[in-house]
């Protein structure tokens, strides 16, 4: 009986491996999706042209050609450009900004203006100042000019300034150029 049983016990065995010998599960595999996260970047360079004729003649106008450049492989930004004029100014020089800038605000001697620029893949020039020229206002005296010179004719504390600074804060996630300048007010 117990050889008998063996048998069975032995036959069940050799039934059951075969059974699960030929059993087949369908399976598959992908390959991995591997993401390699990049990093945004923003660069900005102002400059101007070097030695500008910056003499002041009553109702000459005298080359100024400040401008951005919205380097290559910028993401789109909100584009700022801080002008800061001396008090005095308004006394001497008029300049009207390039097309495209939008007057933000305001304080004192201060202006803010800014653009939309989208991203970019090759340097992106942009002008601050009208056809690149500040203007001697015509009522300029030689006696106003007098004051704002050292005796060798150099400009002393006293001369007018013009000064540009320029920001640039990401588009993506910002809706309005105010929000945008508060991201950056230095």
């Amino acid at each position: 009986m117990k050889k008998a049983l063996f048998i069975m016990l032995s036959a069940a065995l050799i039934v059951c491996a075969t059974v699960a010998g030929t059993l087949a599960w369908l399976t598959d595999t992908t390959d991995p999706v591997v993401n390699t996260f990049t990093v945004g970047d923003i660069n900005i360079t102002l400059t101007e042209s070097e030695n500008l004729d910056l003499k002041m003649v009553p109702g000459r106008t005298i080359t100024k050609d400040p401008k951005v450049t919205v380097n290559e492989g910028s993401e789109a930004c909100w584009l700022f450009v801080k002008v800061v004029k001396s008090e005095n100014f308004k006394d001497f020089m008029t300049y009207d900004k390039a097309d495209g800038w939008t007057l933000l605000k305001t304080e004192g001697n201060t202006e803010v203006y800014y653009r939309e620029v989208a991203a970019t893949n090759a340097d992106t020039d942009i002008s601050v100042l009208k056809d690149n020229k500040v203007t001697v206002r015509d009522t300029v005296t030689k006696t106003m000019l007098e004051g704002v010179k050292n005796a060798d004719g150099t400009p002393n504390e006293n001369a007018p300034t013009l000064t540009f600074t320029a920001y640039a804060v990401q588009k993506d996630g910002i809706n309005d150029a105010a929000t945008a300048w508060g991201k950056v007010t230095p």
